[in-house]
């Protein structure tokens, strides 16, 4: 199989039918670079999370993210993926542990060029497409002709052209959920954070969804950090796939999946894609029967 490697972690002991615009959104670049991967863009080093005196929701966790890069993350339900990517974010601080990113340390903040796309439908229904996706530019205080521009790109980047106008109750789930992560692509960032952002899709839609997001990724050069619970969803998408423990999440297995950088749906049609996936499902497998005693423990 092309390029599958993984790194073994040390286990501890105890979109569819979008218009392509004629030149692509100019963000996900990092200050003075040139959009090209080149060593660690975000670090988290020794992270913890606990939530009060008895849960242990996470870690401990190491991870380096590539500049570039699209990394996904599936784990047993309850593992802590959401609440790693809530401190890797800074909306809300470990317990122990750092968290760089390009360079500079996370406190609990979101750092200016980080984006984070939820699986809620976040659009403000009282606001039209258009509006909704210049919403986070008005609050930090774009205005004129760079916030119009930014704005009709993402439109037309997004394929809402016919849509601008609308309000969310008169459009789909799918394109609901690109109206979202317009909204986040119109600030530029250069780290996306993506939690499920399409578990509510059908499964043909969230296929021709990871379309749009492949194309995205490849237009803008920013790092893609993708939560997921479809392992062929993740295995689809991603260069890399952190496998997590059940609670409290550690990763135990890195899959290098070796796709080539123009990849698409279409993949899921090669042998090798059937290798990722039961890789994946080998590795988890005996991790989510663990988080489903542990739940049964707790019902009893």
């Amino acid at each position: 199989m092309r390029g599958l490697s993984s790194e073994r972690a040390p286990v501890p002991q105890d979109p569819a039918g979008a218009s392509h615009p004629a030149h692509p959104i100019p963000f996900g670049r990092a200050p003075g670079s040139n959009g090209l991967a080149a060593g660690a863009h975000a670090v988290m080093a020794g992270v913890t999370r606990i939530f009060g005196s008895a849960v242990h929701a996470l870690g401990p966790v190491d991870l380096e993210l590539r500049r570039g890069e699209f990394f996904s993350i599936v784990g047993p339900s309850g593992c802590g993926k959401s609440t790693l990517l809530d401190v890797l974010a800074g909306l809300s601080a470990p317990t122990d542990g750092t968290i760089t990113f390009e360079g500079k340390r996370v406190r609990g903040t979101v750092p200016d060029g980080v984006g984070v796309v939820f699986q809620e439908d976040a659009s403000f229904p009282w606001l039209t497409v258009r509006d909704n996706i210049g919403f986070g530019l008005r609050r930090a205080g774009f205005r004129g002709p760079e916030a119009e521009d930014r704005v009709r790109h993402a439109i037309d980047f997004m394929g809402l052209n016919d849509f601008a106008g609308a309000y969310p109750n008169q459009l789909s789930g799918g394109m609901r959920q690109r109206v979202c992560i317009a909204r986040t692509l119109v600030m530029r960032p250069r780290l996306v954070l993506l939690d499920e952002p399409f578990g509510a899709l059908d499964q043909q839609t969230r296929l021709l969804m990871g379309d749009e997001l492949l194309r995205l990724w490849r237009a803008s050069g920013a790092t893609v950090l993708l939560i997921t619970h479809a392992l062929d969803e993740a295995a689809m998408l991603s260069d890399r796939i952190g496998v997590m423990s059940s609670r409290p999440g550690r990763f135990i297995e890195i899959v290098e999946t070796g796709w080539p950088r123009d990849r698409t749906s279409a993949i899921a049609a090669e042998p090798a894609f059937g290798e990722v996936t039961t890789r994946l499902w080998n590795t988890l497998r005996e991790e989510s029967l663990k988080a489903m005693a542990s739940q049964r423990r707790v019902a009893g």
